[in-house]
């Protein structure tokens, strides 16, 4: 069982859909009390949109805490687009204080006048960690995602970076921290190689 929790501001039914597609089971949970009675493994935190809504929505629910100590206990965790964002300190994005779960910053991004923000489309991703297992099956040297993001996040720690992508310079495309995972681009839009990374995730669970 994987437990998907629904910030009201999420790609909810695209990641769901996803999901169950690698033949997953799935729990959507608006609530502590609800991600509980689910007894799932794992947890899924998907968002697009603005971080200030989605931080915002999760301390009102008190999922704020239900994520820090799901991450702490290292049990099997990913964070998509704006919740792979939501775990870092602060963002450039208003001035938000995020979660603070990892040490680092989201930052806008400042390219030439000839790289389009935001970054939209499919981009080469590298994996820095090829043998981490998201990255199962999936080709180290690079692999084409969806991303569509203006703010991207810079990690202090280098060490967390799964995976980079080059937009007029190399950016963190991705997380990985035991059994905590985090995503900058979008699975859920990235036909067959993102099935691959929600399949692998699953099979952590």
């Amino acid at each position: 069982m994987i437990a998907v929790i629904d910030t009201g501001i999420c790609n909810l039914r695209s990641v769901t859909k996803a999901l169950e597609a690698v033949g997953a089971s799935i729990r959507v949970v608006r609530s502590p009390d609800e991600v509980a009675a689910a007894d799932a493994r794992g947890l899924v935190l998907p968002g697009v949109g603005a971080l200030r809504d989605c931080v915002a929505s999760l301390r009102a629910s008190k999922l704020d805490a239900t994520v820090r100590d799901w991450i702490a206990a290292d049990r099997p965790f990913l964070g998509v687009c704006l919740g792979m964002q939501a775990l870092f300190e602060h963002s450039e994005e208003g001035g938000i204080t995020g979660l603070g779960i990892f040490p680092g910053k989201v930052v806008r991004f400042q390219r030439p006048r000839d790289f389009k923000i935001p970054h939209m489309g499919w981009n080469t991703v590298r994996f820095t960690q090829p043998l981490s297992p998201l990255a199962a099956g999936l080709a180290p040297e690079g692999e084409a995602f969806y991303f569509v993001h203006s703010y991207h996040c810079a990690p202090t720690d280098p060490a967390l970076v799964l995976a980079e992508c080059d937009y007029g310079g190399n950016f963190c495309a991705a997380i990985a921290r035991g059994r905590v995972f985090a995503t900058q681009f979008h699975p859920e839009k990235s036909q067959a190689k993102g099935l691959q990374i929600y399949r692998n995730f699953s099979g952590v669970v």
